[in-house]
């Protein structure tokens, strides 16, 4: 059994600066997302029932830390409660980056807790990937974090080999299912080894890297969908192989593909955490990393038959393997995968209950029993619900699954701690991004395009680069680009607070004013189109354009506050309801606490206010290192009385070999006499 602290405490600490992203870009967009006439206004999540009925019996109608701030006591709204709980979040999540002592299990729960409670009510708008791979990772940090109480850390952490495998596992399933999906999915470009030059300008928020990556021979961006393959289908079997190096070598090159997908799409929290949970082993030499990544390659070489022109500098795929046959691959696949997994899990188990058994001293032993018990049902309970989404990829593995899994699986759905991870299951054929693009009109004449800060608009605007922050409404345009979004909640009210000139919604397109070409006055009409978009070609004096685009089709009709249209749309949602009347903003010293925090970040863009509590992180931990250390360089751990205790013992260790060197051989002949004592009286040997 390894010694796992130092990456458990990495994946402590990452944990904690994820929630404190996640809950700081949360904090950002809440008046415009959930405000009273918001986008999609919280108090339509809120379940219906008397607002003066007993707090027990409110928190049974909605299990949420969001009812605790709705008490009167407090004189918060439904908005401002939940601008609290993220406020307390960052709070805890910024403690628990910069103390080592906060980042226990109760600390972790809280935020768990912060945050589902969040994601409840957010509908739509919190139901993104990442969001799902927070809540399963956050939950996971429970029980691999230690329980501190009253700052006193629980000494026995025998089982943390036991817990800390799930991160293993989530990796697993979160890399192996989304390459599973590229292949499963009917999508050409992955089988004639195009997807790339797709993915680039496809994803959620390209960046000006994406454009550069574009610009690569059709040669080098096949062999990139190549590596992309081996590193999400190949290398993940990799990860429960009995030889170390293996493993390490699998976790370093998905290392380096995370990397270059967070500097080409803005991917947020995904691609952070998927970091933490491949960084959580050290690094590898160069040499095993080659080796491994040569023998995936010529895997996938042979799977897919790919043929190398070096006169034509070309790469081509020639496989005659269909999609049928992946699919039957597949389902021999999913049963030796989960039972290597079961193995892995198993010598885990073991392991632990042997280091159990092996502590000294009955209570000691009593107490390390126990909690092997309590984590080990843990795990292996963790471990079996999340068989049943892992093998919903395939209908006949999931076939398989006992009907007692499933009952449980259903039974902690509600509460997000697994879920099924298959990204980019559909990559279109054709070259180009559908976007939605808004255009607004006081006269039904002249017709003005509205300009998003995150998203693709202005053909000669530059791709921002925004990770870490998670800009929700562009996320919302750039699903809904690829479907029906008329029927959504979100989109009516966006079109709503749109004609309205709602200031708060205006934000979260536009921060400054002189950039929202509506800012003095909304518009009277308003429309929505779909434009597919590519990235131009370089032609050697830098990018006068960064896309071209084409109009395909009207999505949204023309629309005003008195078409029929719109009506119909937010009757269906209940946006049609003006928000509860307030006579007078709260009078309680929090409300206007609250109030007054905000007035700071109305203007103040969301990565701005993201990389000011990164640097507040690192100028923290920057100055507890230098003043650990003294002049010298040296850490200074000790308190100011201890070097007369240290000199003291100096002097006694003098003492001892002068004695023992007085003694001769006649002292080495047992050398065990002088230290056993001591040993034996120790504490922190004896547990």
């Amino acid at each position: 059994m390894g010694d796992i602290r130092a990456p458990r405490n990495v994946f402590l600490w990452s944990m904690a600066i994820a929630y404190m992203l996640a809950f700081s870009s949360l904090y950002v967009q809440i008046p415009g997302l959930y405000g009273n006439d918001g986008v999609s206004p919280v108090r339509l999540a809120q379940p219906a029932g008397p607002g003066d009925a007993p707090l027990l019996e409110r928190l049974w109608r909605s299990p949420s830390l969001l009812t605790l701030g709705l008490t009167p006591e407090l004189g918060l709204d439904a908005p401002q409660a939940m601008e609290l709980l993220c406020l307390l979040g960052v709070l805890l999540s910024l403690g628990a980056a910069t103390l080592a002592p906060l980042r226990g299990s109760l600390v972790f729960l809280a935020l768990w807790a912060l945050y589902f409670s969040l994601s409840q009510v957010g509908r739509d708008l919190l139901s993104s990937p990442w969001d799902n791979l927070l809540l399963e990772a956050g939950f996971l940090a429970i029980l691999i974090a230690p329980l501190n109480l009253l700052w006193c850390q629980v000494s026995s952490r025998r089982h943390d080999p036991m817990t800390f495998w799930l991160t293993r596992w989530l990796f697993f399933r979160l890399t192996f299912g989304s390459g599973v999906a590229k292949l499963a999915g009917h999508s050409a470009p992955w089988w004639n080894l195009s997807a790339v030059s797709h993915m680039l300008e496809s994803q959620v928020s390209p960046t000006p890297l994406a454009w550069c990556a574009a610009q690569l021979p059709a040669w080098g961006l096949r062999l990139a969908t190549v590596g992309v393959l081996v590193s999400q289908v190949i290398v993940p079997l990799l990860y429960f192989a009995p030889i170390r190096c293996l493993r390490l070598g699998a976790f370093y090159i998905q290392l380096v593909y995370q990397v270059l997908s967070a500097l080409t799409g803005n991917l947020t929290l995904l691609n952070l955490l998927t970091l933490v949970l491949s960084t959580l082993v050290w690094l590898l030499t160069l040499l095993v990393e080659l080796g491994v990544y040569v023998l995936a390659l010529y895997s996938t070489a042979l799977l897919f038959q790919i043929d190398v022109n070096w006169k034509a500098k070309t790469i081509s795929s020639k496989t005659a393997f269909t999609q049928q046959q992946f699919g039957d691959v597949l389902k021999l696949m999913m049963g030796p995968t989960i039972w290597v997994a079961l193995l892995s899990l198993t010598w885990e188990v073991v392991g632990a209950l042997l280091g159990a058994l092996y502590v000294r001293g009955c209570l000691w032993k009593l107490w390390a029993l126990v909690q092997w018990a309590v984590f080990a049902a843990a795990t292996v309970a963790m471990f079996a619900v999340s068989v049943v989404p892992y093998t919903s990829m395939e209908p006949w593995s999931s076939s398989k699954v006992f009907p007692a899994v499933k009952r449980a699986h259903g039974l902690v759905e509600p509460y997000r701690l697994v879920s099924g991870y298959a990204f980019d299951r559909r990559l279109e054929s054709a070259r180009g991004r559908p976007e939605l693009v808004l255009e607004g009109s006081m006269d039904q004449d002249t017709w003005t395009e509205i300009n998003w800060m995150y998203k693709p608009g202005n053909v000669s605007a530059a791709p921002p680069v925004v990770c870490p922050y998670e800009a929700r409404l562009d996320w919302q345009m750039w699903r809904a680009a690829r479907g029906q979004a008329q029927d959504s909640a979100w989109f009516s009210g966006l079109v709503l607070r749109i004609l309205q000139g709602n200031k708060e919604v205006e934000r979260l397109l536009q921060t400054e004013k002189a950039q929202y070409v509506f800012s003095k006055a909304p518009p009277v009409y308003l429309r929505a189109s779909l434009y597919k978009y590519q990235f131009t070609q370089q032609d050697g004096s830098g990018p006068k354009q960064w896309w071209h685009r084409e109009f395909v089709k009207e999505f949204c009709p023309m629309m005003h506050l008195g078409t029929q249209e719109l009506q119909t749309m937010l009757s269906r949602h209940g946006l049609n309801e003006k928000s509860p009347p307030q006579s007078s903003p709260s009078d309680s010293p929090l409300a206007r606490g609250l109030g007054h925090l905000r007035g700071h970040f109305e203007s103040l863009p969301g990565p701005y206010v993201q990389w000011a509590l990164l640097a507040t992180v690192a100028t923290i931990c920057i100055l507890k290192s230098l003043l650990s250390r003294g002049p010298g360089g040296r850490t200074c751990g000790t308190p100011p009385g201890e070097p007369k205790t240290k000199k003291a013992k100096s002097e006694a260790a003098s003492a001892s070999k002068a004695a023992a060197a007085s003694a001769g051989p006649q002292a080495d002949q047992d050398p065990a006499v002088e230290k056993r004592p001591d040993v034996e009286r120790s504490p922190r040997r004896r547990k």
